[in-house]
């Protein structure tokens, strides 16, 4: 009976001790499937540029090797003379009470368009230094979200339901490309054979559209996981980034319901909002709280950027010109310049 007596109030003792323990021990076994450690680059190809701003940039573009324009949330538009390197504020003729949101931006040399959220579209000719605003039909179906210069007078302009149209006046008369528009969508990407591919606006599904076709051709998603973005890899196959913060990579253009196996370099609760190809052949992923990562073994393997992971933004666009220029763009006036 003593020995009986000692036990219980010994277990009782031990039995929170034992539950911190497991607590403790879940916690640790958790942590290591949600946060997989990556190596950091000994050296970064990005170098931050201060911007005068807290706004959101969007788009960039160049009328030279040199001369471009950022554009952005809260009408922001930023002038380069060197390449970039720094950024002058710039005004445009816009109603002051409306608060525009320049969502896209695209040169062909001195000219240049800009299309903007609500109901915006505007046209230069003499690179920038004067802008001209084209007023749209009010029967558009939805708003301006992406805008490719084609050629003298000539653009094409896709809205953010999936309506293609073209000018090849300057933009006095757009003819309609595609019949039905795909839906809302919360991405949509153009190749530069003319091809678009965009996601659904609950990413349950994406779609593309070649050339020639009337109609948008709707595809299901590769896993349980959304879809937050997809594009063009530089051969014309595809890209794609998921919830869960899974890449992955289409190996044929000609069969888009083709894809290889998830891949997931790192995952730390941040999703990744945009994928692009470095002059050099590696691949970037950018997304939320700095996460910025690059793969040089086409995606086998990745490394954290240590200029990015000093960023307090979300990065939300990378750019690369067949020029060589790059950029970062992430929130509240955050910018990185690519200098090799």
């Amino acid at each position: 009976m003593t020995g009986s007596s000692l036990s219980r109030p010994l277990q009782l003792l031990l039995r929170p001790l034992i539950s911190l323990l497991v607590v403790v021990g879940l916690g640790f076994g958790l942590s290591g499937c949600v946060t997989t450690g990556l190596p950091v680059a000994a050296t970064s190809p990005w170098q931050p540029v201060a911007l005068a701003t807290k706004a959101n940039p969007l788009d960039v573009a160049f009328t030279n090797d040199r001369h471009g324009f950022l554009v952005g949330s809260n009408r922001l538009i930023l002038e380069t003379e060197d390449g970039g390197a720094s950024w002058a504020e710039r005004a445009l003729d816009l109603p002051e009470e409306e608060n525009f949101r320049l969502i896209s931006i695209d040169f062909r040399g001195d000219e240049g368009w800009i299309a903007g959220q609500p109901g915006l579209l505007l046209h230069t000719t003499d690179a920038g230094q004067n802008w001209s605003r084209l007023f749209l039909d009010t029967k558009l179906p939805g708003e301006p979200y992406l805008i490719t210069a084609l050629g003298a007078n000539q653009a094409e302009l896709a809205t953010n339901v999936g309506a293609i149209y073209e000018t090849r006046d300057g933009g006095t008369n757009w003819q309609a490309e595609v019949d039905d528009a795909a839906g809302a969508v919360r991405e949509l990407r153009r190749f530069d054979d003319g091809r678009y591919v965009s996601v659904s606006s609950l990413g349950n599904f994406f779609s593309t559209w070649d050339p020639g076709q009337g109609t948008w051709q709707p595809h299901q998603r590769m896993s349980s996981q959304r879809l937050q973005s997809m594009g063009f890899q530089p051969d014309g196959t595809l890209w794609m980034l998921a919830r869960g913060a899974q890449i992955r990579f289409n190996p044929d253009a000609a069969n888009v319901e083709e894809w290889g196996k998830a891949v997931v370099p790192i995952t730390n609760g941040y999703g990744y909002l945009d994928m692009a190809w470095a002059p050099d052949g590696s691949i970037w992923t950018g997304g939320g709280s700095g996460t910025l990562l690059v793969s040089s073994d086409g995606g086998k393997s990745w490394q954290k950027d240590p200029v990015g992971a000093a960023q307090p933004s979300n990065f939300t666009r990378i750019s690369f010109s067949p020029d060589g220029k790059g950029f970062v763009l992430g929130e509240r006036g955050s910018l990185l310049r690519w200098v090799g």
